[in-house]
């Protein structure tokens, strides 16, 4: 059962980690998330959260350059992506992209419609809005049946 939405208010940066560490609980056996939002609305911040609470403990940081960045925690590979800065969605076929995307791995893609149409259909897709200058807006849609089951887990 696809096309859940949720609506959270996030008054500040504890809320998005805490929100961040519940979502962890739910996509350890992989997932395709994509973050959309403004430059500033918590993206990366959201993604850093997210690894923390998947038991990564050194830096995240934003693959703005690089356009991937790798993560091999105990149990779970996760990819996250940032193309902010992608010329062009071809660009993805050159890195092998499709690789990227196994069932059993997690992908976090900020910035994912500037590699479309060649990602595939995300998990989860969440929209940060920034509301002040702490607090953000989260939109989460489920586009699959796994993303359904993970939004209900975090409910």
């Amino acid at each position: 059962m696809s096309g859940l939405t949720l609506q959270i208010n996030l008054s500040d940066e504890i809320a998005t980690k805490t929100l961040a560490s519940k979502l962890a609980q739910s996509c350890r056996h992989g997932a395709v998330i994509y973050l959309h939002g403004d430059l500033g609305a918590g993206k990366t911040t959201f993604s850093r959260y997210l690894l923390q609470a998947l038991g990564h403990q050194g830096n995240v940081k934003s693959p703005t350059y690089t356009l991937v960045e790798t993560y091999q925690l105990d149990t779970l590979a996760v990819f996250h992506f940032d193309l902010y800065r992608l010329h062009d969605p071809e660009e993805l076929e050159f890195m092998g992209i499709r690789d990227y995307f196994a069932p059993e791995h997690l992908c976090v893609v900020e910035w994912p419609e500037r590699g479309q149409p060649l990602l595939p259909v995300p998990d989860l897709d969440l929209q940060l809005k920034i509301t002040s200058a702490s607090a953000r807006q989260l939109q989460i849609n489920a586009l699959t049946a796994r993303g359904a089951a993970m939004l209900e887990l975090i409910v």
